[in-house]
């Protein structure tokens, strides 16, 4: 009786459960590569000719933002929440890799700008 709660439990939790999807953003430079977390082709490829390249995210899904610049960069990032907060960072752009948490329906990457080493504070 107990293994038969316990398995209508379980598919109870497994079927109630939101999907998540993961899209991926590469920046290289000047170049932005959009793909699909599990495809190995690339979606879409553009130049970043605005000071700030918008992402748009689907509610419930999560954001793998690749920064791959090749030398030492700080791009600012802008995250928007479902609820209209928003949260501002400074962030290492030289092969490094960052997710968005849940909630987040918009990020916004800025331009890469020279980083000459320290500490980097978070933008309030």
């Amino acid at each position: 009786m107990k293994k038969l709660t316990l398995s209508i439990a379980l598919v109870a939790a497994i079927l109630s459960a939101k999907a998540q999807d993961t899209t991926c953003t590469y920046f290289k430079g000047k170049y932005v590569y959009e793909f699909d977390y599990y495809m190995d082709t690339v979606l879409y490829r553009s130049k970043q000719k605005t000071k700030f390249y918008d992402i748009k995210i689907k509610l419930g899904n999560v954001l793998c933002l690749d920064l791959s610049d090749d030398h030492k960069r700080i791009r600012k990032v802008i995250a928007t929440f479902s609820d209209g907060e928003t949260i501002t960072q400074v962030l290492k752009s030289n092969d490094k890799v960052y997710y968005t948490p849940e909630n987040v329906v918009k990020v916004s990457v800025g331009k890469p700008k020279l980083y000459f080493g320290g500490d980097i504070l978070p933008v309030r």
